[in-house]
């Protein structure tokens, strides 16, 4: 493991990246804890902010090109924030199954499974990880 690439990827590659690591620990951390209580709502608005910036800081990440600068990933940040949207909206209106639903499938797929194609060969993480 080096974090030399990461250094040389520049800083809104390097904040995407430690942003999404803290929300994937916020987000395991929001799996143990007690739901519902103060806690749970102060490290939710953080996790929330932290996907945010996960998503937004994308559109300024271009190394996957399809169309024009843009990318399936970016489609994906579009969707990760309307869904960050409508999990707010339904914790704030009592709809507790839906926020639960919306925020697993969040973690799930917007950190984890994505997360993992940042290990592909090519990409900065995964040059981190592996050395190459």
């Amino acid at each position: 493991m080096t974090l030399a690439p990461l250094a040389a990827a520049g800083p809104l590659v390097q904040a995407h990246a430690l942003a999404a690591f803290l929300a994937i620990a916020l987000g395991a951390a929001q799996f143990v804890l007690p739901k519902g209580r103060r806690p749970h709502r102060i490290l939710g608005r953080a996790w929330v902010g932290l996907l945010a910036l996960v998503a937004l800081s994308s559109f300024g990440i271009h190394g996957l090109r399809q169309v024009g600068p843009f990318s399936w990933i970016h489609g994906l940040s579009l969707f990760t924030l309307t869904m960050l949207v409508l999990g707010v909206a339904f914790a704030r209106s009592g709809r507790i199954a839906a926020h639960r639903w919306t925020m697993i499938g969040l973690f799930s797929g917007a950190l984890i499974v994505t997360g993992l194609f940042t290990l592909v060969p090519g990409r900065t993480m995964h040059a981190v990880l592996f050395g190459v």
